[in-house]
């Protein structure tokens, strides 16, 4: 995890920006800790490691950009793939794109005491993701797959102390932090722009290849 900021992260936010105008994303620039929050998907096809990353771009009480970058999983784990399955159809796997408006600060598992934390939830409206159904780890983004529902692909951490070592059963399609001190951060910032904008956030899930020339 890195809290980046001057110039590096005013160059961060210009690739970022660059990026989402070219496929037609909204980009919020407007005021302090107005944030983007914004998935890059690794092309790794092989399933359980934390190869992704979460950058949070916003600009701090100065007016000025900041990005903080951190580890996550945008894939659900091997326990989920390959040995227990929770939907007939197969295993989500949130599908890229961007999310207007669909996320809440909410409780993350709920009705499990021993996991239940403070997170950002699907609570907006509809995601789409790919259902992968054939059990091993390889991750499928088979168009014909596509579903758009409430799925529950919740913005979580992994342990409630430290860090994982492999993604596990801790995604069945969330966007998951691998470092629990790296989650707090966010929740940090994402708390302070719910103060002061409402509790309402946009996720835009890209992929590595979007950034090649």
């Amino acid at each position: 995890m890195s809290t980046i900021k001057g110039l590096h992260a005013k160059l961060i936010a210009d690739n970022i920006k660059g990026v989402m105008r070219k496929k037609g994303y909204s980009f919020f620039e407007k005021g302090s800790f107005n944030v983007n929050i914004v998935g890059i998907r690794s092309g790794e096809k092989k399933a359980n490691k934390f190869d992704d990353t979460l950058l949070l771009v916003y600009k701090n009480k100065k007016e000025q950009w900041e990005v903080i970058s951190s580890v996550i999983t945008t894939d659900p784990g091997k326990h989920y793939l390959v040995d227990s399955p929770v939907n007939d159809r197969g295993t989500a796997i949130l599908v890229p794109g961007q999310y207007r408006g669909i996320y809440r600060v909410d409780i993350h598992a709920s009705s499990n005491k021993n996991f239940a934390h403070e997170a950002l939830c699907q609570r907006g409206g509809v995601l789409s993701v790919w259902r992968d159904n054939n059990f091993d780890d390889i991750l499928d983004h088979n168009p014909e797959s596509i579903e758009e529902g409430w799925f529950g692909v919740n913005i979580h951490r992994s342990k409630s102390s430290g860090a994982a070592n492999y993604v596990g059963a801790y995604s069945a399609g969330c966007q998951v932090f691998k470092n629990s001190t790296e989650f707090r951060l966010f929740m940090d910032v994402i708390n302070r722009s719910k103060d002061k904008y409402g509790n309402s956030f946009t996720y835009t899930l890209l992929e590595e290849e979007d950034f090649e020339d």
